[in-house]
């Protein structure tokens, strides 16, 4: 199997504009409390670039100290998030805004906690309301398998391809648990996956389908082999390099089977996760069981899946709104 040689980058990282910011040793501090009281490897690197962003424009103000910041200054930062408009003139989305406030009301609170300022500017700041949206695609249990099949077009690599959508599909796992599968996180024979710290570090335990399985079998057998290079560290999937996916690797590579299947759907992991939780609702799966499969603490968040299952409460409605039945009078008047 021919695998592409890496490029080594000639680019050398420019220095922050905020290196020496007032706030910069503060930061590290907030960082490393994060670190230490159990907070996942992705929230701290969100904590601190949005914090980043946050100084940033600090230091367009000469706001150069956490004592610097008041309630209305950080008032003056959430409108300056409400009225920022991309390079292609949209506004960030209310999601975005408060993802970039959620961290800056934690930074001030502990600052507040460890006494580096008398009281907490950020402890009244109001974060915008987020809907909850329905996902905009899902995929049809047909156009699934039309994906799937794009697989047998790229050889060996695409015997990979395979196992990997087909554990999304069949799981409805986030993208990032995917990435960071172990060999020893599956277990093929009683076909079970262990998912271990996923979102908000907990582990949960969920079945896997007899295809998937069939599919992953084969890539560990005949094609893993292939592609490691150097130590292997057990990483269920890897790119040609030998290593593990990184996500926007892995984002493009389903995207692609699914604009070649002629699916004019966006999307790309994350849709199979919607598409999995959607088919077995309308197929009849308990709700509390899909909450379960994808890892939601709260059944509010799985519920938004019941509204997009319209297909069963179509055929109830069907069948047994007023509208849609025959009155006795009428039947009778008939005979």
């Amino acid at each position: 199997m021919a695998r592409k040689k890496r490029r080594p980058s000639d680019k050398q990282p420019e220095p922050s504009p905020i290196a020496n910011h007032g706030m910069m040793s503060y930061l590290k501090l907030f960082l490393d409390s994060s670190a230490a009281s159990g907070l996942s490897p992705r929230t701290i690197e969100l904590r601190e670039r949005v914090l980043k962003i946050f100084m940033l424009w600090c230091d367009d103000r000469n706001l150069d100290k956490p004592q610097d910041i008041t309630r209305p200054i950080l008032e003056q930062y959430r409108r300056y998030l409400y009225h920022y408009r991309k390079k292609d003139g949209n506004p960030i989305s209310f999601a975005t805004q408060q993802q970039r406030l959620v961290p800056i009301k934690a930074f001030f609170k502990w600052l507040t906690k460890e006494n580096y300022i008398l009281y907490n500017p950020a402890g009244e700041l109001e974060l915008p309301r987020v809907h909850k949206r329905l996902p905009k695609h899902i995929l049809t249990a047909q156009e699934v398998e039309q994906i799937l099949n794009q697989t047998a077009l790229h050889g060996d690599l695409g015997i990979r391809d395979r196992a990997i959508i087909e554990m999304l599909y069949s799981t409805g796992i986030r993208r990032a648990e995917l990435i960071n599968l172990k060999l020893y996180d599956v277990d093929i024979q009683n076909g079970i996956l262990m998912v271990r710290e996923g979102k908000g570090k907990k582990d949960r335990m969920l079945p896997l389908g007899e295809r998937a399985g069939l599919w992953i079998n084969h890539y560990i057998e005949e094609i893993r082999p292939e592609l490691i290079t150097g130590n292997d560290d057990g990483t269920l999937f890897l790119h040609e390099f030998g290593e593990a996916f990184h996500k926007n690797r892995l984002t493009d590579l389903v995207k692609k089977y699914i604009e070649q299947a002629g699916i004019n759907k966006s999307g790309s992991c994350h849709i199979f996760r919607h598409t999995m939780a959607t088919l077995m609702l309308e197929n009849g799966a308990d709700i509390r069981f899909i909450q379960a499969m994808l890892g939601h603490s709260q059944l509010s968040t799985t519920e938004i899946y019941t509204q997009v299952s319209i297909k069963k409460l179509k055929e109830i409605h069907t069948l047994t709104h007023p509208t849609r039945m025959k009155p006795e009078s009428e039947t009778e008047n008939k005979t």
